[in-house]
């Protein structure tokens, strides 16, 4: 039975850049039907894509520069400034790249790193794409993504490996519920801060998981794992925002409806 008492926030992420490093937030704004802001604002094409700018539309994470299948994208941190939209892109404490990716100089900087860094792995040049108010997500609603850290622990003990939650790139990490309790959650609705969130889908892993984000290493079968001692690849959970609000560090989410 799914816990109905509170989880408390314990950390928010967002990442511009699809496949690239997460940023921690304090705070944020979470918009009705929306994503948090800038979250996968921006993607990178692996070689010529379909694309669209024009008419955007949800697309498979293989056309694009992915964790599942470059792992050595983890290796680079990276930070993005909402006002200017600049990425900076850093590998191993050292600055490599920085430019608006707003202008064709900006996104040129960054694609030129990227084919210097990543090589024969590409499929072709790389490409910045992105398109007003389109999120590159794994899925094609705009929502927000949530992971059990109480889940993340059950986890550890049962491969016996220290797993960092940002495996799982989460918008929003909680705590104080039973582990496994918020695959139960799907159709059921959420108070999260000021914010009113609605669950609907199960989150579906893939090889992404296996890779160390603070490493690059790709050191763990975490769906394969999952599958076999739960008869599922299920982790995280959906959630759209059907009611905008402030969601900040400590905030609280209970269930309801």
């Amino acid at each position: 039975m799914v816990s109905t008492g509170l989880a408390s926030i314990l950390a928010l992420y967002r990442y511009p850049v699809k496949g690239l490093s997460g940023e921690a937030l304090a705070s944020v704004r979470l918009p009705e039907g929306a994503t948090l802001p800038h979250d996968r604002a921006y993607a990178i094409e692996n070689g010529p894509g379909p694309f669209d700018p024009e008419a955007p539309a949800h697309l498979p994470k293989i056309h694009f520069v992915m964790l599942m299948r470059n792992e050595q994208l983890a290796a680079l941190k990276t930070r993005f400034e909402d006002e200017t939209h600049t990425l900076t892109i850093a590998h191993n404490g050292i600055e490599m790249t920085r430019g608006d990716l707003r202008t064709t100089k900006g996104r040129t900087a960054v694609e030129d790193f990227i084919s210097r860094y990543m090589g024969p792995s590409l499929r072709g040049a790389p490409r910045v794409v992105a398109s007003p108010g389109h999120s590159f997500s794994d899925v094609a609603a705009k929502c927000l993504h949530i992971v059990n850290l109480e889940s993340v622990r059950a986890l550890e003990t049962a491969l016996g490996a220290r797993i960092n939650p940002l495996r799982f790139r989460p918008n929003v990490l909680i705590s104080g519920w039973p582990a496994w309790s918020e695959l139960d959650l799907v159709g059921r609705s959420l108070k999260a801060g000021e914010a009113t969130l609605n669950v609907f889908k199960r989150t579906e892993r893939c090889a992404a998981t296996n890779v160390d984000p603070d490493t690059g290493a790709r050191d763990l079968k975490i769906p394969s794992f999952l599958s076999r001692n739960l008869g599922h690849t299920d982790f995280g959970v959906y959630a759209r925002v059907i009611g905008s609000g402030q969601l900040k560090l400590s905030d609280t989410i209970s269930v309801f409806g």
